[in-house]
């Protein structure tokens, strides 16, 4: 470690957050929660007075957004909320579905009671929040059992590789809360209950069969629709 003038370790004070950085996770966050709309014109200046900033940030990060595949820009028209294919989504799932079974049969081989507890309470606030209709928790709430469970995998790339596509995932599920409703989180239940009794094999089987029920119920919904929904479309659609 460098030294100061003084002999004694330098220290180096942490650097705040850059504004193009900030203004990534603001956008990404309403596009995430449905307020930006996919097909919806991002007009810098528009965001930089939502935001509260000047439109150098938020033209960076649209093309941060853009490299990422949340924003397309289009030359001589701007920038546009990424509208995602049906075959885009179907291929996130289905890396989403692998990823998290070898995350559930990691977990059963490591997972305290104290761990166990935890993923029962995130499973009683999903119920709850599907008996209240509450569309925003229920996404929450499966966003946050899923994430446990790749913690608890104890494979740090794993964990990391969840995360990468939790958004996008989170950005789907939100137009089929509802069409899975009660029968997610029961299994959920059976998930959680594998992974309590120290069974990897059972735990994969019921993260696959879960992941797998989550995807089919996704494209059923996008070809009744013409197009593949996101959180956006969950305003619009009745309880299903």
């Amino acid at each position: 470690m460098p030294e100061s003038s003084t002999g004694s370790p330098a220290r180096r004070i942490s650097r705040p957050v850059p504004l193009r950085e900030s203004a990534y996770n603001a956008v990404l966050d309403m596009i995430v929660s449905g307020e930006l709309q996919p097909g919806q014109h991002l007009v810098e200046n528009e965001l930089a007075v939502t935001l509260g900033v000047s439109r150098q940030p938020v033209r960076e990060a649209l093309q941060w957004l853009k490299n990422d595949g949340w924003v397309d820009l289009r030359p001589g028209q701007g920038a546009f909320v990424h509208s995602p294919t049906a075959e885009e989504a179907d291929q996130l799932l289905v890396v989403r579905g692998l990823l998290e079974t070898e995350s559930a049969r990691l977990a059963a081989g490591r997972a305290t009671p104290e761990e166990v507890t935890g993923l029962r309470e995130i499973c009683r606030r999903g119920v709850a929040a599907v008996e209240a209709d509450d569309v925003p928790a229920m996404i929450a709430a499966n966003a946050e059992l899923h994430a446990a469970v790749s913690r608890m995998s104890g494979n740090d790339v794993l964990v990391d590789l969840v995360a990468q596509v939790d958004r996008r995932v989170s950005w789907y599920y939100g137009s089929v809360a509802r069409r899975r409703g009660a029968l997610s989180w029961r299994e959920h239940a059976d998930l959680i209950e594998a992974i309590d009794a120290g069974d990897p094999a059972r735990a994969a089987d019921a993260m696959r069969h879960h992941t797998e029920l989550t995807r089919q119920s996704y494209l059923e919904h996008a070809a009744g629709r013409g197009s593949a929904p996101t959180t956006a479309d969950t305003r619009s659609d009745e309880a299903i």
